[in-house]
């Protein structure tokens, strides 16, 4: 396995980093490399944080920091005071690379901290809700991840097209796949792809992440669509797809590959193929090599096909903890999510059990009904919570955006009868502009909550 300096001293191509200077990364890499290497050689290894704005500048520091063994922090540089906060406290970094420090802003570390692991590599989960966490990986875990993709499309080279952040795994991944296997590596704002303003490239040789609400956005515009379907392989990931979603990609022959995984995963344990996705096929695909998942009841007792349950995730591509703390002697990662392995072995993806709503006795998970709403064609976005209620334990709640200003919750209830039992028909239904998503299209359900709680308190007549 190639290490990160091998990786940077054999870049033989000038022109793998696509919309940037190759050049410039090989250079900015290669100083800071020195660098670190000569502050490392006085003592311990300095823990740094990057929070380059710039892509080049952001990968070249991620990679120098990697290859000077020094334990590296990706942050997001448009993170608020309380959140740069809570990293401060936790991290007490010695170097803070971006954030207006210019190339170099030395931070105010106490190397009383040491990291648990060296050389390790802290990736952020969380931050649109609750506290921000590093997950632990290592240049190893995140290898495994990268060779569980190669082998699973049977590549040698991968050549990504990136427009989701480098500071989250999803991006950091594609830098990876291309970086470590020699394959080219476009990088774009998502807002310029939307704009039409595309970087040049053969996209039957690439492939391109997306969230769904990125690929929704993409399929409003017919030329965008066209320039979609021409990609290899469009992974999509990070937040639930709605079926209607999945309709409109197969409709115009999207290559689109569903897929499954995590920050604690190094990105993606199970890809649907784009050939299964255009025959018909619904869920998040096989396994990857790298990965094992078994799917569990309450009592850990591992389940048979198409019973529900619980994931429980064994990959080498596993982060090993929460920064600051390592997993003790726990091969195994019990996630949040509910699902069942079909006769195929793919996983179908329920729901999250932290998510699950009990109304009357009744267990209801949100995607089920989310999908029928989103069906009906009448709505821009949508989200159900349970708000708590004296009567039913929990009611269900609509939160959602209204495709027409004259669409009534009472027309989406009508279309809804047909297609789902009475109770999982939502109690309240609640219209807003716009839904609190991160970056990758996830919803921050607390804020809903507190939106439903206000609007339920203070209804509009």
């Amino acid at each position: 396995m190639q290490q990160p300096l091998d990786c940077l001293n054999n870049l033989t191509q000038d022109d793998w980093l696509i919309g940037y200077n190759s050049h410039q990364f090989n250079q900015i890499a290669q100083e800071l490399y020195l660098e670190l290497t000569q502050l490392s050689a006085c003592g311990t290894p300095p823990k740094i944080i990057v929070a380059e704005r710039e892509p080049v500048r952001f990968l070249a520091s991620f990679i120098a920091a990697c290859a000077a063994n020094c334990p590296v922090f990706l942050c997001n540089p448009d993170w608020g005071t309380q959140e740069w906060q809570q990293v401060f406290d936790l991290v007490q970094p010695d170097i803070i690379l971006g954030m207006g420090h210019g190339a170099w802003g030395m931070g105010h570390g106490n190397n009383n901290i040491q990291c648990p692991i060296p050389n390790s590599i802290m990736i952020p989960t969380g931050g649109s809700s609750g506290e921000i966490k590093f997950a632990i990986h290592t240049w190893e875990t995140l290898i495994s991840s990268v060779q569980g993709f190669t082998e699973y499309f049977q590549l040698i080279q991968v050549n990504s097209f990136c427009v989701l952040p480098l500071y989250h795994v999803s991006g950091l991944m594609q830098f990876m796949r291309s970086f470590t296997t020699g394959g080219k590596l476009a990088i774009q704002p998502f807002k310029a792809v939307e704009s039409s303003q595309i970087l040049n490239i053969k996209q039957s040789e690439f492939f391109i992440s997306l969230v769904p609400t990125q690929l929704q956005r993409l399929l409003r515009n017919p030329e965008l669509t066209e320039w979609l379907s021409q990609f290899n392989t469009v992974l999509l990931g990070g937040a639930p797809a709605w079926n209607e979603l999945l309709e409109k990609s197969r409709f115009h022959h999207i290559r689109l590959a569903p897929t499954y995984g995590m920050t604690e995963t190094a990105s993606q344990i199970a890809t649907l193929k784009p050939d299964d996705f255009l025959g018909g096929k619904i869920s998040s695909g096989q396994i990857l090599a790298h990965a094992k998942v078994t799917i569990r009841n309450q009592q850990g007792e591992i389940l048979n096909s198409n019973q529900i349950g619980n994931i429980t995730i064994h990959a080498q591509s596993l982060a090993l903890g929460y920064y600051p703390k390592t997993r003790e002697n726990q091969p195994d990662f019990q996630v949040d999510d509910l699902g069942f392995l079909d006769e195929q072995g793919h996983l179908n993806i329920v729901g999250r059990n932290s998510d699950k709503i009990i109304t009357g006795g009744e267990n209801i998970y949100p995607a089920e009904i989310e999908s029928a709403i989103q069906a009906t064609q009448m709505v821009a976005d949508i989200c159900v919570i349970g708000i708590p209620d004296k009567h039913w334990g929990q009611a269900l709640t609509a939160i959602y955006i209204p495709k027409k200003s004259d669409t009534s919750a009472l027309k989406i209830q009508t279309l809804l009868k047909d297609k789902l039992s009475k109770f999982k028909i939502p109690k309240y239904w609640i219209p807003q502009q716009n839904l609190p998503r991160n970056s990758q299209g996830k919803i921050n359900r607390q804020k809903l909550q507190q939106i439903a709680t206000e609007f339920l308190q203070n209804p509009i007549t």
